[in-house]
């Protein structure tokens, strides 16, 4: 006789259906949880151990004191140049973008390593999955010939090649972290969450750095993917420094 499938199971299963098939789009509120325990005629402890489960799979997102939501976790390639937009567009991610700051100024120290002390455009942006705030990112990018580009909509690599410019290759550190303000405040999550941090730097055909990359990527919202072949991805491990 086979084995009974478990309450919690057949409620996680049946959520999954109702977010595939469209009844609740991403971004989409469920029903309150005492709600949905009375609909599938379970404890509320049965329903949160399903609602835990389909979290685990990236499907929703808990928030305490606002709801649970329909939240695909948007995956974010490492093998391929392009930006975060165009790789969760590429899913079929609902991506928007918020320009936050695009003004000349001096580099902080750390882009003034990558691309030097001469003026420069300061990109701020908040990007959306689904109409929710998932990454922050702050981009310093050699020149000024970008400062009036509308880039809401398009991608800095398109634009930079549209000036000319040839973007070749980036490298990339993706290392956990804890969410801080003012990000915490802008991303509308508690500091001190976990996090991803990304650190992109992005070079021209002669070796030029033409943009140095921080980010701010949601655990909750983001998780990372790549491919392995023997003649494809090299990856290399190692202890984060103290």
């Amino acid at each position: 006789m086979p084995a009974r499938t478990p309450k919690y199971q057949v409620i996680a299963d049946d959520l999954t259906s109702k977010i595939k098939d469209g009844e609740w789009p991403p971004g989409a509120a469920l029903p309150p949880q005492k709600e949905l325990s009375t609909q599938y005629g379970v404890t509320l402890a049965t329903l949160r151990q399903a609602l835990k489960q389909l979290e685990d799979e990236g499907l929703l997102s808990q928030e305490p004191g606002r709801g649970t939501f329909v939240f695909p976790r948007a995956k974010y390639q490492l093998t391929s140049l392009h930006g975060f937009a165009e790789d969760l567009r590429a899913q079929g991610q609902t991506v928007t973008t918020e320009i936050l700051d695009q003004t000349v100024g001096t580099p902080p120290d750390w882009a003034t390593a990558l691309i030097g002390a001469e003026p420069a455009l300061r990109l701020e942006r908040l990007r959306l999955v689904a109409g929710r705030p998932a990454v922050h990112q702050t981009s310093w990018v050699r020149g000024t010939g970008l400062a009036s580009t509308d880039l809401s909509d398009t991608s800095l690599y398109a634009a930079l090649i549209d000036r000319g410019h040839l973007v070749h290759r980036a490298s990339e550190i993706v290392r956990p972290g804890l969410l801080e303000e003012p990000v915490a405040g802008l991303l509308r999550r508690p500091a001190g969450e976990p996090v991803l941090l990304s650190e992109r730097v992005t070079y021209a055909l002669d070796g030029t750095v033409l943009v140095a990359d921080r980010a701010t990527m949601l655990g909750s919202a983001m998780e990372i993917r790549t491919e392995r072949a023997a003649s494809g991805l090299s990856v290399q491990w190692s202890r984060a420094s103290a």
